[in-house]
């Protein structure tokens, strides 16, 4: 499913619900990238300290990819895409 990202709180939300679809707790998502538990339940409330280390390695454990798109450009959008 492709996800528009706009603001760190959207990240937030989603970074959670991608654990959450991982089947993954904070504590085991915590240990896979080498951070505690509350630094993962302080980035799923307020992305924006999050460093684009974490990010990627987040992405990873969740089975994730980031990717960047013009937003002027036309792209051929699948149905299933959610934007915030």
């Amino acid at each position: 499913m492709l996800h528009a990202i706009a603001t760190s709180s959207q990240l937030a939300q989603l970074l959670a619900a991608s654990r959450r679809q991982a089947g993954l707790t904070q504590i085991e998502a915590a240990s896979r990238i080498g951070v505690s538990q509350s630094r993962i339940s302080a980035l799923e409330t307020d992305a924006s300290a999050l460093t684009l280390t974490q990010l990627l390695a987040l992405c990873g454990a969740y089975g994730l990819q980031l990717q960047v798109l013009d937003k002027h450009q036309t792209v051929s959008v699948p149905a299933s895409t959610v934007e915030w």
